[in-house]
């Protein structure tokens, strides 16, 4: 019998080369090419032959849709992030950093499910069903009516679930740990994960129910295993957190049936994840207020306004190159406002350590933090204390010019809500649709010199030369 040609394949990205090599060159991920037997795909048998195709029905743009139908888990930040709840026949890949609570995560929807009624069946392929058991009582859930089981082989679960009443919810806990009989290759590798994810689709399709896949996740935050699984599924969570902090956040990355940027912000307790119904005051729930360096900025994420505190120090620095630490935003959209701060403002940052902050361990993604950060930077520079009772958003352009931003009247009433009277902001010319009336006051800039000469005024005197090496009025 001859012998099987191998395949060499890259197990982050999923790509086929000739022979083995120490960088891939379709991701460029070094020494994650691993040798594997070629296998017929995972296709069943009655269609790898060339059979011949049967027509399809084709229809008009024009008619009438319905909505997808929705299965509220009972968890409301959950809920949110799904776009209203779990669809039927949908596939859900939900990553996170090992130990984040993406299995306490699960285990709570799906107590929340079964207690309303429905079918829950909860595989895992890394911890026995004791372990599971364990965890559920801890969260006193041990007698919420979910049915467990521990197994990795894909055929054995597909065929348990299709036995009995068609379950509402599938978790599989994890997708790196099962296998298939249709290929030959170790648990785990890119074959593996790939035939197993689609089998469990084909699955979910067929019989209409909702299935959660969990994935591991790389060094970089990336979902292990090859990227294709995460095109074939209907959306892609994160969940995010951070080992110092007591809260988590899940956001959407990809969602077929809702918004992609929408979060939910839970706490970890004792007693599980809690729900945070307001989660800017949260995250201003121990900021200090008479300190330099730092501003309150109102950010949108999705339709849910938040309000967090970024943090800056300036300080003068001893090595040749000067550093710039960043946590929790973009390092080079904080280079772009350095820049911009020391062109257009005459700020002098080249002889200084930057170091910003959000916050709480949040992550802000959208441009409109900018006017926030710069104030930030510019009091921590100055010494000057920013007004505790006000909050900054706002687009810094490269010329100086400071942009208006969407959703400003949401932003405002969200700041009036927790007890702030004034925002800095750039006048809402763009946003004609939006009703003139603010809930709270607002300072409108038009460059970024105007916030800057405004902090400054605030500083402290300063010796000249001190003055000269480190902010020069314009």
């Amino acid at each position: 019998m001859a012998k099987r040609p191998a395949s060499f394949i890259c197990q982050i990205c999923g790509a086929a080369h000739t022979r083995w090599q120490g960088k891939c060159e379709s991701c460029g991920a070094w020494n994650s090419i691993a040798e594997e037997a070629t296998a017929s795909d995972a296709v069943p048998a009655t269609l790898r032959g060339g059979r011949r195709g049967r027509l399809i029905a084709l229809e008009s743009l024009a008619g009438t849709s319905e909505d997808a139908p929705r299965v509220r888990v009972g968890i409301s930040e959950f809920d949110r992030v799904a776009g209203g709840g779990l669809v039927p026949g949908s596939v859900l890949l939900i990553g996170g950093d090992p130990g984040i609570g993406k299995s306490t995560l699960l285990i709570q929807a799906s107590a929340a499910l079964a207690e309303a009624g429905h079918r829950v069946i909860y595989v895992s392929g890394e911890e026995a069903v004791a372990q599971v058991r364990l965890r559920a009582e801890r969260l006193g859930l041990s007698g919420a009516p979910v049915e467990l089981a521990a197994e990795t082989n894909v055929e054995d679960i597909v065929a348990t679930l299709a036995e009995g009443r068609r379950p509402v919810l599938v978790v599989i806990d994890s997708i790196q740990t099962m296998w298939t009989d249709a290929v030959e290759s170790a648990p785990g590798t890119v074959t593996q994960v790939r035939s197993s994810a689609q089998t469990l689709i084909r699955y979910a399709k067929r019989a209409g129910a909702a299935v959660i896949l969990v994935g591991h996740v790389t060094k970089d935050g990336q979902i292990a295993g090859p990227r294709v699984v995460e095109h074939m599924v209907d959306a892609v969570l994160s969940f995010e957190g951070d080992g110092a902090h007591h809260f988590r956040i899940l956001r959407a990355q990809k969602n077929r049936f809702g918004p992609t940027d929408e979060i939910g912000v839970f706490e970890m307790t004792g007693l599980g994840l809690a729900e945070v119904a307001n989660p800017s005051e949260l995250f201003l729930s121990n900021r200090d207020r008479g300190a330099p360096g730092t501003a309150v900025y109102a950010g949108m994420e999705g339709t849910r306004p938040v309000l967090v505190e970024l943090q800056a120090l300036v300080v003068p620095t001893s090595l040749g190159t000067p550093r710039r630490a960043v946590v929790g935003w973009d390092p080079a959209r904080l280079s772009m406002v350095l820049a911009v701060l020391e062109a257009r403002c005459g700020v002098k940052l080249g002889a200084h350590d930057v170091h910003l902050n959000v916050a709480g361990g949040f992550r802000i993604t959208e441009p409109a933090a900018d006017l926030a950060v710069a104030a930030a930077l510019v009091s921590s520079l100055s010494g000057a204390v920013l007004p505790p009772d006000s909050v900054y958003f706002g687009e810094i352009s490269l010329t100086g010019a400071v942009r208006p931003v969407p959703h400003s009247v949401a932003r405002l009433k969200e700041a009036a809500k927790l007890g702030f009277v004034r925002a800095v902001a750039p006048a809402a010319k763009a946003a004609a649709k939006e009703p003139p009336e603010t809930p709270l006051p607002v300072e409108t800039v038009g460059s970024l010199g105007d916030i800057v000469a405004s902090i400054a005024a605030r500083g402290p005197r300063r010796p000249a030369r001190e003055r000269e090496q480190g902010y020069q009025e314009g």
